[in-house]
């Protein structure tokens, strides 16, 4: 039942919005903030959301719930004077270098003091001595405390998403920062790369390692060739940075774009998840037959591999042994681009890849990948990176003609492009897998208890009936959630055979290197509804009717689960936590 409120003198209704906040958004007004973040708890610690109650004067709008009756002002005399009090003591602690900070421009800190005025700042800079050194060990992520405004949106992301606490604030009073455990670097603790803390930073504190100058470097050299492949989900977030609506594919575009930009050849991820499903639909039914190391965990998220191997190497067992999309179609495109394409031989072949994840930046250095001494993937761009790249090159890719990319590795099945929203990866497989036991075609292919990217839809059962077997299925976004199952794993108490994990809150939609999303939680649900548009409309929507699947099994892996197959597009991983344990003993 709704009740009503008064927001700028007009009567607003509301009914389980958690704070005020949401309410004035909801009713089309707005306040800004810091620290808040729909899918995080309420922190208020900013104190930008102030408004102005009749009767109680001024409020924390995130933290305070709607009351009957009340009557709220969000732009008065001194909800200004506050706000600009807070930005001018947060300018003069901040590193004010904005023309070279990779949030320029995305800033949260400089929106707000352009908006407001702010020109002269009335309180004492920062010393320079004052300055911290910039974190830059990790492979995924860059920390700059100088630019820290202690909103604790990061800590909560770790903390609530992961549940892992890597950061945390540190010291008292005017010496208070948020760092890693005991100051080390982010390269020196239990990081899973993930990037969320750096999607829900509004400033340059915490952003994407830049990638982007080395790239160019290989594209415009004359003796280097290059292909690129993209994942699923960059398709329906990469438009939101050139005006276009969340969800809407754009692949047709980017294809356009990165043949501009100078790429030499375009593949697709999607194929490589269509391949992916072959091998791990073909892995899962081996172990349902032989009943060993169930559940099945899936393998596509590097974060979730890296959490497993630090947190709990017992389990790695449960794992499965192929490789992420990605790790699959580096070594396959090194393989045979040479054998397809004139001009191209395995030492001057470059593979880039376009991810949703800053994870994956972590995945392609691992030794594990590497092939003849080289990394099988050499550069990794999140979506972030590669709209520079588009921007930079002058290109506009709201206004470019849709492209095909290149055979023979760049035709997909639907059960591809739902990779990138949780649950994609375990329906796919379902898909498949029911084909592959029965021999009949299987005519209801939608599985919608899998889906939802929500956070009240983070852990999804569902049992898929495979000629009287009953395959029970879970799939989880967020380490945390994949936590719980762990333990009931351990405990001896898991029904389910097959465990779907990806660390991002709603999968890969909403990946560390997508565009920032977090204010409105709604944009996880558009990307996720653009790819399952995709699969409704491609005429194949199972990975094993893949024409460009079948030929590259009948040319040259044989069958899934082959010896060859296994050499390219499977590997192992290993118990970090007994190497850390060592080396702190000695």
């Amino acid at each position: 039942m709704a009740n009503t409120l008064f927001i700028n003198g007009k009567e607003c209704e509301f009914t389980d919005e958690p704070n005020l906040l949401e309410v004035i958004r909801k009713n089309g007004f707005n306040v800004p903030t810091f620290c808040y973040c729909p899918d995080l708890t309420q922190f208020g610690a900013c104190r930008m959301c102030v408004v102005e109650i009749e009767g109680r004067g001024l409020q924390s709008s995130c933290t305070m719930p709607p009351e009957a009756g009340l009557r709220i002002y969000t732009n008065t005399e001194k909800t200004r004077r506050v706000r600009k009090i807070v930005l001018e003591l947060l300018l003069a602690n901040h590193d004010r270098e904005c023309t070279t900070c990779d949030k320029s421009g995305k800033c949260e800190l400089q929106k707000y003091a352009e908006e407001y005025g702010i020109k002269n700042i009335r309180f004492a800079k920062k010393k320079e001595s004052d300055y911290l050194p910039i974190d830059n060990e990790n492979p995924s992520i860059v920390r700059d405390p100088n630019k820290c405004i202690l909103c604790g949106a990061c800590v909560r992301a770790c903390s609530e998403f992961q549940g892992h606490s890597v950061l945390g604030f540190a010291n008292r009073g005017s010496k208070t920062v948020v760092q890693p455990i005991a100051g080390k670097h982010l390269s020196e603790v239990d990081c899973v790369y993930c990037g969320q803390c750096q999607a829900v930073c509004p400033t340059g504190a915490l952003t994407i390692k830049n990638d982007i100058d080395k790239v160019w470097e290989i594209v415009t050299d004359k003796n280097k060739k290059t292909a690129v492949q993209m994942a699923p989900s960059v398709r329906v977030a990469l438009g939101e940075e050139f005006g276009l609506k969340p969800g809407e594919n754009v692949i047709g575009k980017l294809n356009a774009a990165l043949r501009k930009i100078g790429f030499d050849l375009i593949f697709d991820t999607n194929f490589s998840a269509d391949l992916t499903i072959m091998e791990e639909a073909t892995e899962f039914i081996g172990r349902l037959k032989s009943g060993e190391n169930l559940p099945l965990f899936t393998s596509c998220c590097p974060a979730w591999i890296r959490y497993l191997e630090t947190q709990h190497p017992e389990l790695l067992k449960h794992l499965s042994s192929c490789k992420s999309p990605q790790g699959m179609l580096s070594p396959v495109i090194k393989e045979l681009v040479p054998k397809y394409f004139q001009g191209f031989t395995k030492e001057n072949l470059y593979v880039i890849s376009i991810m949703p994840c800053t994870a994956k930046k972590a995945e392609a250095k691992r030794p594990q990948l590497t092939r003849d001494g080289r990394p099988e993937t050499d550069f990794v761009l999140t979506t972030q990176e590669i709209a520079r790249m588009i921007k930079s090159a002058g290109l506009d890719l709201a206004t470019l003609e849709p492209e095909p990319n290149n055979s023979p590795f760049g035709q997909y099945t639907g059960a591809a492009t739902i990779f990138g929203a949780s649950g994609g990866v375990a329906e796919a497989a379902v898909r498949t897998a029911y084909e592959f036991v029965t021999g009949e075609t299987l005519e209801n292919i939608d599985f919608k208890p899998l889906r939802g990217v929500d956070k009240n839809s983070r852990t999804k059962d569902a049992t898929v009936d495979i000629k009287g077997t009953q395959v029970k299925v879970r799939v989880v976004s967020t380490l945390k959630e994949a936590e719980k199952s762990l333990k009931e794993i351990l405990a001896g108490k898991a029904e389910f055979q097959l465990l779907e994990v990806m660390a991002c809150p709603g999968g890969c939609i909403n990946g560390g290197g997508q565009p920032r999303s977090c204010n409105d939680s709604k944009i996880k649900e558009e990307r996720a509804e653009g790819l399952y548009k995709e699969d409704r409309e491609l005429p194949l929507r199972k990975s094993h009717e893949n024409p460009d699947i079948k030929k590259l099994y009948a040319e040259f892996l044989e069958n899934p689960g082959s010896h060859i197959a296994h050499d390219l597009l499977h590997t192992h991983y290993k118990n970090l936590f007994e190497n850390s344990y060592k080396d702190l003993k000695k």
